[in-house]
């Protein structure tokens, strides 16, 4: 087993999961969370540390699982103010590629490595190890990572240089983005005509239609409850950062406006799916 230490910022809903994967696999583990409570699970068998800065002197490959552009500038900002030679750092979150390549090029300059390393998957894979990984970067520090990646996820993908991860998470997230408004709207529509939503939804489960994505929020739309596995506010977020980075298309901005609009009539902090609940009102 290698001996590197591993570093992992950001316990969420995703990132949380995934540090404990690398945890039960036994590699020596450090963790950063800003709300600290998060981070009490992992006192008994890792390092729990209070800053950034700790942490990645402590550690040789630092993994990042944050919520957005402004969350992961500020701890790269951190990160570019300490000695980082020969670190790798491994982000998982889901920014605008810009953003990452320009995080990429300014660890470069210090001798640190990156990779954009983005999933595709919510909570329970995350749980499970069976996310699909889609890395930016090059391929020595996709070896390097390997090892982990693989308590992490079913699929690694290497898709060439810094930003081609986070190019393939948009364009899957824009995808799932239509499937989930779209599903919204077929319930409504064989709510109206008098189906039970069990008997359509596996209707649809079973036909061409059905995929993970719709098995996945089935027992969220039976029992009409949407506590978040991935939140309609993460959705928003993707869907613009899709459109920014050249998804200039038809449904985008349907697809922004419907969204917005459940985030602004206060259902963002909901699942994804409870855009349902918007679009009945």
């Amino acid at each position: 087993m290698s001996t590197e230490k591993l570093g992992f910022i950001g316990l969420g809903n995703m990132g949380y999961p995934m540090a404990k994967n690398l945890e039960k696999a036994g590699f020596p583990l450090s963790v950063y969370n800003r709300t600290v409570e998060k981070a009490e699970d992992f006192k008994e068998n890792s390092v729990v540390y209070k800053n950034v800065s700790d942490l990645v002197k402590s550690s040789d490959v630092i993994f990042t699982m944050l919520t957005n552009d402004d969350a992961v500038k500020a701890v790269y900002e951190e990160v570019l103010t300490l000695n980082i030679s020969g670190k790798l750092f491994v982000d998982m979150s889901t920014i605008s590629p810009e953003v990452s390549k320009e995080i990429a090029n300014a660890l470069k300059i210090k001798e640190g490595s990156f990779l954009d390393a983005p999933v595709a998957g919510s909570t329970k894979p995350a749980a499970d190890g069976t996310l699909i990984i889609m890395v930016g970067g090059e391929e020595k520090d996709l070896e390097r990572v390997l090892p982990y990646f693989e308590k992490l996820g079913k699929q690694v993908k290497h898709l060439g240089e810094n930003g081609k991860g986070l190019a393939a998470k948009l364009s899957v997230n824009y995808f799932i983005s239509t499937i989930y408004q779209g599903l919204a709207e077929t319930i409504l529509l064989s709510d109206k005509l008098g189906i039970e939503r069990k008997d359509m939804l596996e209707i649809i489960n079973e036909s061409a239609s059905g995929s993970g994505a719709t098995k996945v929020k089935t027992p969220l739309l039976i029992d009409d409850n949407y506590d978040a596995a991935f939140a309609l506010d993460l959705m928003l977020k993707d869907i613009v950062l899709a459109k920014n980075a050249g998804a200039d298309l038809p449904l985008s901005n349907t697809l922004i406006e419907t969204y917005q609009a459940a985030h602004d009539a206060g259902f963002g902090k909901d699942d994804v799916i409870g855009i349902i609940n918007y679009l009945k009102k």
